[in-house]
């Protein structure tokens, strides 16, 4: 892999090497195959502690509001943003320098702080100085990489004056009454968000990486469904009777599928030959990891009421838990049309799954029966599901081969 290095060469030779400098590093093509470095992984562990506070937003009430559902996937959203920020910048350039590793030390302190802050906002302003504090650091980076070459130059202007004005909103949202603060949050995340489609044209003249893009992406939803499943085993009390284990184990069935589906989709590679700039792959992945961390949280309710002797299941925590699969596996679909286009069968175990799920979430009140079927409709759909990936992969090999 060819990798251009100009900021370090504009030190002399030793001070370079006692300080670690080493300028960022655009990679020039998608030959060589890079693994998650240790600062990337450390980063992770920093942002599971914010999924597991933002989900904590809506407690063990099983009947939450709308409107506290909304503002924990508005959340969500901002926390994974903060996350796929530094995702991007690594994907193109493979920096491990001394300044850079500081710099990510500062973002770290910024992820803290969104995580202490998370639960008080928007009262708090610990949340809008956190991403303030991890988005300020990529806007740093992006400029240290800017004068590298002509393409780290164009990528990183789009990125600079679209993040750039996003963290001017965050900025003021500072000095506004606490009531007009998720206002400006959600025109400033708007803003964020549509960068990378506005200003795709430039930004595929710098491909990101088709390996360790979906690496990263997948790693990070296998942390969300880790914090889904840590939900529902905080679910189960001490010392549990057997008929709760039969439940927790019922409701264990379902992430175990999710789990099995999404890996087997991911070790298949049939998204890389298609993923462009990422955008498309990306923002698939945002209701996809919403979907999954609310999924957790409402199977840890379904168990709480098993356990408190609760004969039927709300209506709320229910549609929240059909919904949650719903979303996912509509999301799947989305993945696998960036792949290939989907035929008969593909839609075929799209429709089971949704009207599976929805007939028994609205339908079933029972809370065992309804994590029976719900188990049993879930693993039918991975088996259908996985069948169907491993024989477009076979057929893949074949054409390639051929």
């Amino acid at each position: 892999m060819r990798r251009v290095r100009t900021v370090g060469a504009r030190l002399p030779g030793w001070l370079a090497g006692r300080l670690g400098v080493r300028g960022p590093a655009p990679l020039e093509d998608e030959a060589g195959h890079r693994h998650a470095t240790w600062l990337e992984l450390f980063l992770d562990v920093i942002f599971v502690y914010a999924l597991a506070a933002v989900v904590a937003r809506l407690g063990t009430d099983p009947t939450p509001s709308p409107r506290a559902i909304l503002a924990v996937s508005g959340l969500f959203v901002v926390v994974q943003w903060a996350w796929l920020g530094q995702v991007y910048y690594d994907t193109r350039f493979d920096p491990d320098d001394l300044p850079h590793r500081m710099l990510v030390l500062v973002a770290l302190v910024g992820a803290g702080a969104m995580t202490l802050g998370v639960d008080e906002v928007p009262e708090s302003g610990l949340l809008p100085v956190g991403y303030l504090i991890v988005r300020g650091v990529l806007l740093l980076l992006y400029l240290r990489a800017r004068p590298t070459s002509p393409k780290a130059r164009t990528v990183t202007s789009v990125y600079l004056i679209g993040f750039g004005l996003g963290w001017l909103i965050w900025l003021v949202s500072l000095a506004v009454p606490t009531t007009l603060r998720p206002v400006l949050w959600i025109v400033a995340m708007a803003i964020e968000l549509s960068t990378p489609w506005v200003g795709r044209r430039w930004l595929a003249q710098f491909p990101v990486d088709s390996r360790h893009l979906p690496e990263r992406i997948g790693q990070f939803t296998i942390i969300v469904l880790g914090s889904a499943l840590a939900n529902l085993l905080f679910a189960v009390p001490d010392h549990p009777r057997p008929h709760m284990i039969i439940t927790a184990g019922l409701a264990f069935v379902v992430p175990a599928a999710v789990w099995w589906v999404y890996t087997t989709f991911v070790t298949t590679d049939l998204a890389t030959s298609r993923l462009r700039g990422g955008q498309a792959y990306t923002y698939l992945h945002i209701p996809l990891g919403g979907a999954l961390l609310l999924l957790g949280w409402s199977l840890g309710q379904v168990v709480r009421l098993v356990d408190s002797g609760a004969e039927r299941l709300p209506l709320e925590v229910r549609l929240l838990l059909a919904t949650s699969v719903v979303v996912w596996v509509v999301c799947g679909l989305g993945l696998y049309m960036l792949a290939a286009r989907p035929g008969t069968a593909r839609l075929a175990i799209t429709v089971y799954g949704v009207i599976s799920v929805s007939l028994i979430g609205a339908t079933v009140r029972e809370a065992r029966l309804l994590l029976l079927l719900l188990a049993a409709a879930i693993v039918g759909y991975a088996v259908l599901l996985n069948r169907r990936l491993t024989a477009v992969r076979k057929e893949w090999d074949r054409l390639s081969e051929g």
